[in-house]
């Protein structure tokens, strides 16, 4: 039972993050590679950003400010992009290696608490 007990709490705090506020990749090149890491408010996602010529931009932002609107006067040089934000750590890393991380883990917690159960 404290096996269960261990794997549910392990569980709730991969899900829902506790103690921790969101990390953001941080970084603006053409290369699409980007290894700085960046700690954000609970109030911010993560965005990644991508100009018409190649150049992506990786950072924190405020969750509100994820509109085109708002983003066109956030960056006034660009004039044409492409924009992602996101809510789960390093997901703005331009790969889906992150989202699927996460996925096998929530799966291998569940599999383990299933499996105390039976």
């Amino acid at each position: 039972m404290k096996c269960c007990l261990g794997l549910f709490l392990l569980l709730c705090c991969g899900v829902l993050h506790l103690g921790s506020g969101l990390s953001c990749y941080k970084c603006s090149d053409y290369t699409g590679r980007c290894s700085n890491v960046q700690d954000c408010t609970y109030e911010d996602s993560c965005i990644s950003l991508s100009e018409r010529d190649g150049k992506t931009i990786r950072q924190c932002i405020r969750y509100t400010d994820c509109d085109n609107s708002r983003l066109s006067q956030m960056f006034p040089s660009i004039s044409s992009f492409n924009y992602r934000c996101c809510s789960s750590n390093l997901c703005n890393s331009g790969s889906t290696v992150t989202t699927a991380t996460s996925v096998l883990a929530l799966a291998g917690s569940l599999l383990g608490v299933w499996w105390c159960w039976v």
